[in-house]
């Protein structure tokens, strides 16, 4: 019987580390940007088996922190953080919001702007962040947005249908009255919808909002794929369960109906929140 290689392929040990997703670590494997112990890397390389010494793996020069098994946390982030590892204006981020020692190791997938609420991940598993970020996967976010007035049948139709945003136009998205709060009062100021997009740009859904003449007086992302938590609070987080990994992997979840949100769903166990 042949024996069995040993070790772990250098591209899952870089995505593991957070620096790409597997695949873009084969490219940088390609580029010979990548060397262990000081030998330009190629693909098949596997290092460091479980008791073995560790090796040195730099990528452009800069060492890779190798570590143990991944960590995912779900944030509530608040209005008023910036969605970066640090802010060049000083302004609070993300990483505040989590606890110091996993602050150099994890990163945001994807982003929140500062005034916008709602679910973030934050990992060191670059395979899983790709595969949430990346269109191609049609891992869809949902948010609610409350906007000025109540935009007409035209307003509308232009926002499911797609814009034109620095020379190319977005994806159609999903968009849907969202219901009144039970004992609410009707506001006729202001009106709030459901939205759900696939390939989200920076700051899209204000500006597309903007343009039909509804501008987004507050926005707040209440779903990532079939990942949803509506008890945790603004500024906590938690450690996804095993679970919600799995349905995070598993490819994009259902997608509501047109004209009104889809059935509510039994949600996977989930771990306590915890506020730093």
């Amino acid at each position: 019987m042949a024996e069995q290689p040993r070790g772990e392929r250098l591209q899952k040990v870089l995505s593991r580390a957070g620096i790409a997703s597997r695949r873009a670590a084969e490219d940088l494997i390609r580029e010979g940007r990548v060397t262990i112990d000081g030998r330009v890397a190629v693909l098949g390389d596997r290092v460091a088996a479980a008791g073995e010494p560790p090796v040195m793996i730099l990528v452009d020069g800069e060492p890779v922190r190798q570590h143990g098994p991944s960590r995912y946390l779900l944030l509530n982030k608040p209005a008023g953080y910036v969605t970066t590892r640090s802010d060049p204006e000083g302004r609070p981020t993300v990483m505040d919001l989590i606890p110091e020692r996993w602050r150099r190791r994890l990163k945001p997938v994807g982003r929140l702007d500062y005034g916008t609420e709602g679910l973030l991940l934050l990992t060191d598993d670059g395979d899983l962040a790709y595969r949430v970020t990346h269109p191609s996967f049609g891992c869809s976010k949902r948010y609610f947005a409350k906007v000025r007035g109540l935009p007409g049948d035209s307003a509308i139709a232009r926002l499911r249908g797609g814009m034109v945003i620095a020379g190319r136009r977005t994806a159609p998205m999903r968009l849907a009255r969202a219901p009144a709060r039970r004992g609410a009062r009707p506001a006729r100021a202001s009106s709030w919808w459901q939205i759900e997009l696939v390939e989200g740009r920076t700051r899209q859904i204000r500006e597309m909002f903007f343009r039909v003449g509804h501008p987004v007086q507050r926005l707040r992302r209440v779903a990532i794929g079939r990942l949803e938590d509506t008890e945790l609070p603004l500024g906590a987080w938690r450690e996804l369960s095993a679970d919600e990994l799995a349905v995070l992997r598993s490819g994009p979840g259902p997608r509501p109906g047109r004209g009104a949100p889809g059935p509510r769903r039994r949600q996977p166990r989930r771990r306590k929140p915890r506020r730093r």
